[in-house]
């Protein structure tokens, strides 16, 4: 293992515009139970929250996140529709009403979407976006901003886009019919969402606070293509998206997207909307870094790609490799990140763990 030449701000900072550094920059993110898991296990902490950051200190981590917004018309609303021993049914601030496991992790269960027409948006959930206040934590998202100072550490705000809030709103089956049926529609929706957004974080820099980045989710994809065709996307969502990354870099930050799932079809239009950097890179999605750096590499950073199905294995041996070749293939480009492909689930022991951190720590240096 060599030693440090940078600071982990100037290293990320580095890395998202593919120049020259002395090691990859790190970070991750775990399941809950995967937390539990690892507390059993040894791992210092007492809560979940500070377990990972005992993860994030055993990884020495680059990155640190100021706060996490996700736009909603009903901020803060959770009605409870119906509830049983292992369940609780919601009406969520989007309007969604799912079915959630109550003692364990997953994806909820979509029972059904209250904004079911574009009139109920036009007179309900959109007046109801525009006319609230700034519900982002200012004074927290502050305090984080210091501690992230105190450590050098690249400093981020993380939110939610347009498709994400789209899907909340009207559902999966609505969303893709309304692309086609009423664009405008969507087209409204996704302008209305991006402003909310914006308008939160303008305050956070009116506050005097100045971050590195913004980290923006929205899952468009699933494992064989985009949810919608790139000239759909390119037409009705991606003006937003280009228009986050302008603001980004209006204010002397960089954006990362992330998304889950086979983005491929669409590289093309995140660079030329500007993104600085894609996150997570799904493997089972046909997602590879060695195939898409020699492409894009010049263009756009790469963060992640470490195959989760590979570290659940707890194979050692295969875990090396996975990790030596998908790190050697981002570095040609100076443009890559470590991540996991997706959160480390708990099927990943905390020993496995600590094998990838040596891992990360041997081949992640640049000579």
């Amino acid at each position: 293992m060599s030693t440090p030449t940078m600071t982990s701000r100037e290293r990320v900072q580095r890395a998202m515009e593919r120049r020259d550094m002395d090691r990859v920059p790190r970070y991750e993110t775990c399941w809950h139970e995967t937390l539990e898991r690892w507390m059993g296990e040894g791992l210092p902490g007492r809560t979940n929250n500070e377990v990972m950051q005992s993860v994030w200190t055993a990884l020495e981590a680059d990155m640190h996140m100021l706060s996490w917004f996700w736009p909603h018309p009903f901020p803060g609303r959770e009605t409870v529709l119906a509830e049983d021993e292992e369940t609780r049914t919601t009406l969520g601030p989007s309007g969604t009403m799912e079915r959630f496991w109550k003692t364990k992790s997953g994806t909820p269960e979509h029972v059904g979407w209250d904004c079911d027409s574009r009139q109920k948006w036009e007179q309900q959930y959109k007046p109801a976006f525009l006319e609230q206040g700034i519900t982002i934590n200012v004074d927290e998202t502050r305090r984080q901003w210091q501690r992230g100072q105190a450590k050098n550490q690249w400093t981020f705000l993380a939110g939610v886009e347009a498709f994400e809030e789209l899907r909340k709103l009207l559902g999966d089956e609505q969303s893709m019919y309304m692309m086609l049926d009423d664009p405008e529609w969507i087209q409204d929706i996704a302008e209305t969402q991006a402003t909310v957004l914006l308008r939160n974080y303008d305050a956070v820099l009116q506050a005097g606070i100045q971050p590195d980045g913004v980290w923006i989710y929205g899952d468009m994809a699933f494992k064989n293509m985009t949810f919608c065709s790139p000239d759909t996307y390119r037409e009705l969502i991606w003006p937003q998206h280009k228009r986050i990354a302008d603001w980004a870099h209006a204010h002397g930050m960089k954006m990362i997207f992330h998304s889950d799932g086979d983005l491929r079809g669409v590289m093309d239009l995140f660079v030329e909307a500007g993104f600085d950097c894609l996150q997570p890179l799904e493997c089972k999605a046909s997602m590879d870094v060695r195939d898409l750096a020699p492409k894009y590499g010049h263009e756009i950073s790469f963060f992640g790609n470490i195959d989760i199905m590979v570290l659940i294995s707890n194979d050692v041996e295969r875990i090396e490799a996975e990790v030596s070749q998908k790190m050697a293939a981002g570095m040609e480009h100076k443009g890559y990140l470590y991540h996991s492909d997706h959160s480390i689930p708990p099927q990943v022991s905390w020993a496995t763990y600590q094998a990838v951190i040596r891992f990360v720590n041997h081949y992640g240096w640049y000579h």
